[in-house]
């Protein structure tokens, strides 16, 4: 990943960039245990958590479409079985066999619901995009 281009909007120093770039090779190699046999479009996903922690999962396809998981709601999902909860959360990156990808609406209110603070982290148009996930979802949904 060195020779891909960082996007960002916020400013990270070099750590923080090498350490969304580590968590970003975490969510490649989840994305190879992706659940895809409808689409072949394999997608994984690494959490950090506040605590250093880095919590990883894949998409997860049924026949009957509606019923899919995407790998960013898989992964909060199993932060949430572990016993996180919103606000433990320092960034979450997504890798997808698609190289112009980022994560869907859905997603994106789902990560909302554990920190619009985030940063997310993703792959588009051959950069690495570094964001806040207000940025992404500048109008979210809140309770």
């Amino acid at each position: 990943m060195q020779d891909k281009n960082v996007s960002t909007s916020h400013g990270c120093d070099a750590d923080t960039i090498s350490r969304y770039h580590t968590l970003l090779a975490q969510a490649h190699k989840a994305k190879e245990n992706a659940y895809c046999r409808y689409s072949g479009f394999k997608v994984g996903a690494a959490l950090l958590a506040k605590n250093g922690s880095i919590i990883t999962g894949c998409n997860v396809e049924n026949a009957s479409y509606g019923l899919t998981i995407c790998a960013e709601r898989a992964t909060i999902v199993k932060a949430v079985s572990m016993g996180y909860r919103p606000g433990d959360f320092e960034a979450i990156a997504i890798a997808a066999s698609n190289p112009d990808f980022s994560p869907c609406g859905a997603c994106r209110e789902v990560i909302n619901e554990f920190g619009d603070d985030m940063m997310v982290i993703f792959e588009f148009k051959g950069e690495i995009i570094t964001t806040e996930l207000k940025e992404l979802l500048p109008f979210s949904f809140k309770l």
